[in-house]
């Protein structure tokens, strides 16, 4: 089911309904509806893949009891190491095994070899990616002794599977969501409809701009050969315009619905696209998934301590493992180290930020200064470049890719006769405009018309609102969900 669907759009007013109306009496109740609700969710999908879900949930439920009960080290290490393993085995069969198989096929091709590997003909459970990584990371705070095992299985599954985060995240820590879920909930109005506008933003964003973009970005990516540098470059750019409305148009959605059901899911993007270098894009950008490997990955490593080489490599390595986790592809491999080339300066200058609800650009003022606009465009493109490896097929794809675009001809002239790229610039220039002007709240259009008249601020949201009707129609897939 997506959240872009009129199926969606019946299906969250029900639950709300009910949840609000019908099972609000006892928190047991609420919690086995979204359970529920978020199993049908799920399976809408694929059915057969909830068996899946359903085992991996209890794994981690059983090893999380156990570990806490663990009388010895060594017991409590064997069900640590069982999670961890089935739990990883599960993920690598499915998303990694044919892409292993297919290596070790060319590599053999490389000496003359011709070996036939077998493969799994298997469809990728939508959102493996982020559902074992909830578990993993409960499994190991236990393990840590950071908290204590959840005896209620309808409240761990809820957590594990809450259904606004099921499939693309944000990816959520036991430590934030469960005593959210343990908690009564009473139902706030103005929460509510705080919620109700940043989905409305989300859907912007990704019917309206994402879908668009996809359009003209499939059909350059596709026949890249055919086309001048100015105009591939100008479909590189359009690209990550679509991948950042895409990915943070659905944790848009994902926490304005969760808002719903009383509940606060953590941030996932705080305007990226504004960052002054990438180390400060990393912390903008899919920040669920970014310090999920900071705790559980780079600080394990050593962190920043040792030296900056030794910070160096624990950095290339977290991001060689973030392009792992994104796609069983040598594409995203090297958009992985091409972030970790990019991030090196900031390592060797021992760059250090606050917060970043507090490291706004410009914060304050109307505009940037020329400096900032500089490092703000720099930083894209840099953004930019590494996106054509996440986007091309394959290597030899984003190869030609950059060749075409490098070397063939052409002028700004010419654009005038590609008309489908000026919709995408005027689409840009109002998203920019809007998350400039709304860059220091959660979400762009939070506080936006808060003192205008009401005939202006109503003016505002049903414009929004009739631009997502105009544009909707296919009902296109979010492009986190292969992940």
């Amino acid at each position: 089911m997506l959240f872009n669907s009129y199926s969606y759009a019946l299906f969250l007013p029900i639950v709300f309904l009910l949840y609000w109306f019908v099972f609000h009496k006892k928190l047991r109740n609420q919690n086995a509806l979204l359970l529920i609700a978020s199993y049908y969710f799920y399976a809408c999908w694929d059915w057969r893949f909830l068996f899946l879900l359903l085992f991996s949930t209890l794994l981690d439920f059983i090893s999380g009891i156990k570990m806490y009960e663990a009388k010895t080290k060594s017991k409590k290490r064997i069900w640590f190491w069982l999670s961890i393993v089935i739990n990883l085995g599960f993920l690598g069969i499915f998303k990694y095994f044919n892409f292993f198989a297919a290596s070790f096929k060319d590599l053999f091709a490389n000496w003359g070899i011709t070996v036939h590997p077998w493969t799994l003909s298997i469809v990728l459970p939508v959102g493996i990616s982020f559902y074992t990584f909830h578990g993993l990371s409960y499994v190991i705070d236990i393990y840590k002794e950071k908290i204590k095992a959840e005896r209620n299985f309808i409240d761990y599954a809820v957590f594990v599977s809450f259904f606004p985060l099921l499939v693309a995240g944000p990816i959520e820590r036991a430590t934030h969501l469960l005593p959210q879920i343990k908690q009564k909930r009473t139902f706030d109005y103005p929460t509510a409809v705080d919620g109700l506008k940043q989905i409305l933003w989300g859907l912007f964003k990704k019917i309206v701009i994402a879908d668009t973009c996809a359009r003209y970005v499939d059909y350059y990516y596709t026949y890249t050969s055919y086309f001048s540098g100015l105009l591939l470059v100008l479909a590189a750019v359009a690209f990550a315009i679509q991948i950042y409305c895409d990915f943070s148009g659905y944790s848009d959605i994902a926490i304005g619905t969760a808002r719903l059901f009383g509940i606060q899911l953590l941030r996932n993007f705080a305007y990226p696209y504004f960052s002054r270098s990438i180390a400060e894009f990393w912390r903008r950008w899919h920040l669920s998934l970014t310090t999920w490997f900071r705790d559980y990955l780079y600080i394990p490593l050593g962190g920043s301590k040792g030296g900056i080489w030794r910070k160096a490599r624990n950095v290339l390595i977290i991001f060689l493992v973030s392009g792992f986790w994104h796609g069983a592809n040598w594409t995203f491999i090297i958009w992985g180290a091409l972030n970790a080339l990019f991030f090196l300066p900031s390592i060797f200058n021992s760059e250090k930020h606050l917060p970043i609800e507090q490291d706004v650009v410009a914060k304050g003022k109307n505009f940037p200064s020329f400096n900032q606009l500089l490092q703000m465009t720099a930083t894209f493109g840099l953004a930019t470049i590494g996106f054509i490896f996440f986007r091309a097929e394959n290597v030899p794809h984003a190869l030609q890719y950059f060749s075409a675009m490098c070397s063939n001809s052409g002028s700004f002239l010419l654009l005038s006769t590609y008309w489908r790229f000026k919709v995408v610039i005027v689409m840009a220039f109002i998203l920019f405009l809007i998350e400039w002007i709304g860059r220091e709240q959660p979400y762009a259009i939070q506080n936006i018309g808060q003192n205008w008249k009401p005939i202006f601020r109503y003016s505002f949201y049903y414009s929004i609102l009739l631009a997502i009707y105009w544009y909707s129609g296919s009902e296109q897939q979010f492009i986190y969900f292969q992940f």
